[in-house]
Order: C-alpha cells, then sequence, then structure tokens
C-alpha cells in the first residue's frame, strides 16, 4: 500500500505533468550565516517553512523566498538559486533580496504591525501606516516579478504561502492569466467585523480573490473570509461550489489543516545524535531524578500565551505547594521581531513573571522554570520534545500550532501529554488532548495538575489515538488534498 508521501508524488507526477511548480513564501526554508568565519546553514524548526521543506524534498521545484541570512548571497549562482537541502539536494531555492527600508515596511509593518494583529484578534491594536503598504505593495510585486522571470513562458502552478504576500496573485495573472495561482493562509482569518478596520481590505480581498483557490486551516476561516468578501466587495457567493466570482473569476475556497512529517520525526527522535542533544539538555538545566519535564517551545510572540502559561505554573504553586520541587517548566523560544514595541514589552513582561515566579517559590536547589531563549535546530527541537513529560501549548489564537502536532510525532513511547488551548486550530484534530483556555488561570493551574497525575494507562491510550491521527493525516496527506482540489477547480489541468 502506498504511503501518503508516495501519493503525493503520484499526484504531481501525473496531475501536474507539464507544469513548473512554484512555491512562495517570505521565510526561507535554510538560512546561511557566518560562524567563526566560515559559511553555515541553519534549516529553521517548525512553522511553515520547515513543514513544506518536507514537500519539496519530496517533489521537487522551485521555491522563491526572501534571503536573510548575513551569507546567503555567498552561495547562490548569478542568478540568485542554490539547490537543497544541501546534504541532498532535490529542489531550487530563488532568493528575493530586499534592503532594510523594505524589510520595515513590508514586514515588519504591515504585515506584522498590520495583518498579524488584525487576523489574530488578540487586544493588540493593528498600525496601518501608508508608508508601509506602499512598501507591501511594492515587495509583492517584486514576488510575482521574480516568478514570472523565473517561469517564463511555460506553464506554472505557483503555490503563494501565507500573508506576507496578499497581492502576489493579482500582480501575477495581470501580466499572465493562464498561470496557476493558488494560497494558503496559514493565520486565523478574523470575522468582518474585524476585519473591516483595514483600509486596505478592499485591496487585499481583490489580490486573494485573484487566485483560483484559497486555502485556511478551518472552515470556521473559510466562513469568515466568505462573509467578509459579502459585506465589502461585488461578487457573488456560489455556496454549492463554496467559491466567489469577482470580475469574472471564480476563486474556490477550501479547508486544509496543515500537518507535519509524521514518519520523519517518528524516526529521527530515535537517531543518537537526538538522544545525544537530548541527554546534553538534562545535563545543561538538571533535569535529573524524578523531576517531570514540563516543555514550552515558542518563539516570543503575544499569541502564544507564554505570560498565561506562567502564571498558572506560579498558581499552581500557590495552590499546592507539595508540588514544589516535583517538575521543572523549560520555556524555550528566540525573541521575535524585537524592532516592534509590542514584542519589546512582552519580552519585558515575560521577564517579570520568571523573576516573580521563581522568586517566590525556589527553593535552595530547585527553581519551578527554566527560560531559555534560544534558536534549535531541528534535532535540538527533536531531543526537546524527546525529554517533556508534558507539552504546554497556551495560544491564546492560532490558525493551527505545529508545536501541538510535532511534540506528538516525537511519542514513540507514548510517554507524554500535551495541554493544549482550544483556541488553536489543532484543538479541532486533537481531541484527547487536555483543553484549556489560557485566559482561565484558575483552570489552566487546575488542568497542570490533572496532567501531572494522569495515570500512565490513561496517557498512553490518548497518545496513541493522536498519533494515528496525525500518521494519517500528515504534511503529505494535505499537499496532496490541496492539489487534487485544485485540479477539480482548475480545468486546464490534467486528469490523468
Amino acid at each position: 500500500m502506498a504511503t501518503n508521501k508516495e501519493k503525493l508524488q503520484r499526484t504531481v507526477r501525473t496531475k501536474l505533468k507539464g507544469y513548473r511548480v512554484i512555491v512562495a513564501s517570505n521565510r526561507e526554508p535554510y538560512l546561511h550565516y557566518m560562524k567563526e568565519g566560515k559559511i553555515a546553514y541553519l534549516n529553521p524548526p517548525g512553522g511553515a517553512a520547515h513543514t513544506l521543506d518536507s514537500i519539496l524534498q519530496a517533489c521537487g521545484g522551485t521555491w522563491v523566498a526572501y534571503g536573510s541570512g548575513n551569507a546567503d548571497r555567498k552561495v547562490v549562482d548569478q542568478d540568485s538559486k542554490i539547490k537543497l537541502p544541501p546534504e541532498n539536494p532535490s529542489y531550487t531555492l530563488k532568493r528575493v533580496w530586499l534592503n532594510k527600508e523594505q524589510v520595515n515596511g513590508y514586514y515588519y509593518g504591515f504585515s506584522n504591525e498590520a495583518l498579524w494583529p488584525l487576523c489574530h484578534i488578540v487586544y493588540t491594536r493593528p498600525i496601518f501606516r501608508q508608508s508601509d503598504w506602499e512598501y507591501y505593495q511594492q515587495v509583492n510585486k517584486m514576488f510575482a516579478q521574480t516568478i514570472l522571470e523565473e517561469i517564463g513562458q511555460d506553464k506554472a502552478f505557483v503555490w503563494i504561502q501565507d500573508y506576507h504576500l496578499a497581492l502576489v496573485a493579482k500582480y501575477i495573472k495581470e501580466k499572465r492569466k493562464d498561470v496557476i495561482c493558488a494560497q494558503f493562509w496559514h493565520i486565523p482569518w478574523p470575522n468582518p467585523e474585524a476585519f473591516r478596520i483595514c483600509p486596505m481590505k478592499k485591496e487585499i480581498l481583490k489580490g486573494l480573490l485573484a487566485n483560483d483557490l484559497l486555502g485556511f486551516h478551518l472552515r470556521y476561516y473559510d466562513a469568515n473570509f466568505i462573509s467578509t468578501v459579502e459585506k465589502e466587495i461585488e461578487a457573488r457567493i456560489d455556496k454549492e461550489r463554496t467559491s466567489i466570482i469577482s470580475r469574472g473569476h471564480e476563486t474556490m475556497i477550501r479547508a486544509f489543516p496543515i500537518s507535519v512529517d509524521f514518519q520523519k520525526i517518528s524516526q529521527d527522535v530515535e537517531s543518537d545524535e537526538v538522544k545525544k542533544r537530548a541527554e546534553r539538555f538534562k545535563e545543561e538545566f538538571s533535569l535529573s531524578g524524578d523531576l517531570k519535564v514540563i516543555l514550552g517551545l515558542d518563539r516570543v510572540d503575544y499569541t502564544k500565551g507564554i505570560p498565561e502559561r506562567l502564571r498558572a505554573i506560579g498558581r499552581l504553586l500557590e495552590k499546592y505547594p507539595q508540588y514544589k520541587e516535583r517538575f521543572v517548566f523549560v520555556q524555550m523560544g528566540a525573541l521575535s521581531r524585537v524592532h516592534i514595541s509590542k514584542y519589546r514589552d512582552l519580552n519585558d513582561e515575560i521577564n517579570d513573571l520568571v523573576e516573580k515566579v521563581n522568586w517566590e517559590h525556589s527553593t535552595e536547589s530547585w527553581s519551578p522554570i527554566i527560560f531559555v531563549r534560544r534558536t534549535l535546530s531541528y534535532p535540538e527541537t527533536v531531543a526537546f520534545y524527546r525529554l517533556g513529560d508534558i507539552c504546554v501549548v497556551s495560544s491564546v489564537h492560532d490558525g493551527m500550532n505545529i508545536v501541538a502536532k510535532e511534540y506528538i510525532c516525537a511519542k514513540n513511547n507514548l510517554e507524554g501529554m500535551l495541554i493544549l488551548s482550544q483556541f488553536t486550530g489543532a484543538a479541532r484534530e486533537l481531541s484527547d488532548a487536555v483543553f484549556i483556555n489560557p485566559y482561565d488561570i484558575e483552570d489552566f493551574s487546575e488542568k497542570i495538575k490533572d496532567t501531572l497525575e494522569m495515570s500512565k494507562k490513561e496517557k498512553t491510550q490518548r497518545m496513541a489515538r493522536m498519533r494515528e491521527t496525525i500518521s494519517r493525516n500528515d504534511i503529505y496527506r494535505w499537499a496532496n488534498k490541496f492539489i487534487n482540489d485544485l485540479v477539480k477547480t482548475v480545468k486546464v489541468l490534467p486528469r490523468a
């Protein structure tokens, strides 16, 4: 019986026959940087880029992304291309070069001070600057032009990723209507009342509706998007086909809950390299003896609910001091978007909370919280998952949350449990997790206690069911479903 990976490869080979496959994203899958006078590379773990890397390795194609590493220019050819992955090249990365003004306006500005808070609805007010919008348009045009130059006169399927590139399909279609464009929106889509405050709402909607297929994580986001279009622009909604016809062009709207490479993570967690790194973590953080390890792995972002989980740990120890010296909470994650004041304020808040909880509850030989700001490599990430008796994902709003799924993949021995926010997309699939409302600190602390006390039998049964869910619906099945739905939609693609 064919695996999901083999089914995807067959789909690309038969149903996209004769078409160039182009993936476009802001973030690149491999970043090159200088280390001790030599060029090194990092494959950033987690997130969309790491997930899509598995697909490109399986199927080939060209990936267009912003080159952000300080040694990225040193390793590409005259066309700004490099074959990846370094150890076994199977696809091409074409880098787009941006200057500081473009990065500040397009990325830090419009993408992450306007669209990110607007779509997540987490009580952080979006900031809309005309100059940021102009840079956003400029960079989207650069991506579109790079893609058009890359494909030349060839037939092509362009798969656009996320909220950074909402206008790329429109700019491509203005020059080449025959190019097949599809986009996956990796973050939530808000309700129409929230989205209506965006001054550029009509341009963004028209940009997204230039795609032939537009995907979201959940049907709830599909419904929000369709309702937004109904209220904001002239368009016809076909409810039977779940599509939108705007200016004579039909865009299919579909839900595709993204996943991870179950088989790869499950295999890699048993490798010697990962086991050695796990042992080094144990030594570094003194995770010996009978201490239960509760872990969190997030970049420092206000959507991830890091302050909420720190408060819940503190409240647990206030109510149940007998849990002192029985567990340690290790929060790992890199600083994120420090150019933005909200992120700097969040970092200060986290520092204060860690200091407060540790001051109030530490003993001579134990502190409840270890907080480490560090960017982990992929093997380090898997090693970190291997150590965790409990993983806490407490996002206050999250399109999916890949960490939750990766942690489950790393638990071959079934010895672990996931505490999961009900406000993540992953909560729709992982019904055997322990659910929390991150805003309810009292209940959150009780759920941590319940999970610490959960019997081994119950944890094993729950973890087995969650692993079965992810193994069945892995990243290759996600991509296969996306492409098959595209083929049903776009009549020029082969059906064989």
